[in-house]
C-alpha cells in the first residue's frame, strides 16, 4: 500500500479516512508576515486553526490537504503542530500560487529550476524539515494564462512527472479555466487522471463541468459555505449541491471531491468581519448541512463515500510510471 506524506510523517493510505480534500490552516502575504512579524498573532492564529480542526475532526475528519502553497504563507511547522496537538493528518502541498507574475528570482530561471525546487520539497522536505510535500499546486485566475502563471504551471507539471506527485490547481470557473489548464498539462505529457480541477463547483456550467470529467480529471465542489467574495458571487449551496447530484447521476461520482476552501486565518478580511459575512463559512459545514441535504436530494452513501474518503485516497495515492 503507498504511504502519504503528511505533516508528522508518512501514513498509509488506507488510513486517511474522511479527507478535507483542499483547505486553509492559514493564509497570509509573505512579503507582510515574513518582513513584519509583530503585526500578527502566532497564538491566535494556532487557536483558530486548532478549533477548526478539532470540529472537524469531531465529524468524523481524519485527513485534512493545507492547499497553502508558496505565495500565501505556506508554513510547514505550523502544520505540523496542528497535526500533532489535533491528531488529523495534514498533507503539506508545494507549487506557487500566482495569478500573474512568478518572483524575479524564477523568472529569470528555467521553467526546470522552478521544477527543480518543487521536487526537491517532495523528495527532501519543506522549508529545511523533513516534512516531504504530498501534492502540487498551481493557479489560474482571472488574468487568465500569463507567461508568469504558464511558467509555473510548465514546473508543476514537470515537477509531477518526476515525483509522481498528484496536482491540485486553483482555477476560474467562470472563465472555464480549467479546460486550458488540462490542455497545458497535456502538453507536458500529463496524466489528466492525476489532476484535481479545484474550484469547479464554482459555476453550475454542466457542459463545462462534463467536458473536464470526460478527460479523465477529478473536480473540486470545495467552496461550500462561500457564496461570494467582495464583487464575486458564487453558488449557493442548493445550486452546488444541484450540480453534484445531476453529475452523480450521470456516474462521475469518482471523480468528484468536495471540501471548503476555509482559511482559519487569511490576511485579507478581519476574522470579525469573515465570520459575519459568511456565516456559514467553516471547515465542518458539510457535515451540518450538506451531506445531509445531499443524502435527503437522494445521493448515495456509497457516492458520499467516495467523494469524502475514496477519490481523495486515489488522487494522493497513485503514482504515475512516466
Amino acid at each position: 500500500m503507498t504511504t502519504i506524506a503528511t505533516a508528522t510523517g508518512p501514513v498509509n493510505a488506507a488510513e486517511l479516512g474522511v479527507t478535507l480534500v483542499h483547505e486553509h490552516l492559514r493564509s497570509r502575504r509573505e512579503s507582510v508576515a515574513v518582513q513584519f512579524p509583530h503585526l500578527f498573532d502566532e497564538g491566535r492564529d494556532l487557536e483558530r486553526a486548532l478549533l477548526q480542526v478539532e470540529a472537524a475532526r469531531a465529524h468524523g475528519v481524519r485527513t485534512l490537504c493545507d492547499a497553502t502553497v508558496p505565495g500565501i504563507g505556506r508554513d510547514a511547522r505550523f502544520a505540523r503542530t496542528v497535526a500533532e496537538r489535533t491528531g488529523v493528518h495534514i498533507v503539506v502541498g508545494t507549487g506557487f500560487y500566482t495569478m500573474n507574475e512568478v518572483p524575479p528570482y524564477f523568472a529569470i530561471r528555467s521553467i526546470d529550476h522552478m521544477a527543480d525546487a518543487f521536487v526537491h520539497d517532495a523528495q527532501v522536505g519543506i522549508q529545511g524539515t523533513d516534512i516531504r510535500a504530498g501534492f502540487l499546486k498551481c493557479v489560474t485566475g482571472e488574468p487568465g494564462l500569463t507567461p508568469g502563471v504558464e511558467h509555473t504551471l510548465r514546473a508543476v507539471a514537470r515537477a509531477h512527472r518526476r515525483s509522481g506527485l498528484p496536482i491540485m490547481t486553483h482555477s476560474n470557473a467562470r472563465e472555464g479555466t480549467g479546460l486550458q489548464q488540462q490542455d497545458l498539462f497535456e502538453t507536458e505529457g500529463v496524466d489528466l487522471r492525476r489532476v484535481l480541477i479545484g474550484h469547479s463547483g464554482d459555476t453550475d456550467d454542466l457542459e463545462y463541468l462534463v467536458a473536464l470529467l470526460e478527460r479523465g480529471s477529478f473536480i473540486g465542489f470545495d467552496r461550500y459555505g462561500l457564496e461570494r467574495w467582495g464583487q464575486h458571487e458564487f453558488l449557493s449551496t442548493e445550486r452546488r449541491n444541484r450540480m453534484v447530484l445531476a453529475l452523480c447521476g450521470m456516474g462521475f461520482a469518482a471523480q468528484l471531491m468536495v471540501s471548503h476552501d476555509y482559511p482559519c486565518y487569511l490576511d485579507s478580511i478581519d476574522p470579525t468581519t469573515q465570520a459575519r459575512e459568511h456565516p456559514n463559512w467553516s471547515m465542518t459545514y458539510l457535515f451540518d448541512a450538506v451531506i445531509p441535504a445531499l443524502r435527503a436530494a437522494g445521493v448515495t452513501d456509497v457516492q458520499i463515500r467516495a467523494m469524502m474518503i475514496d477519490n481523495p485516497r486515489r488522487w494522493l495515492e497513485t503514482r504515475t510510471a512516466y
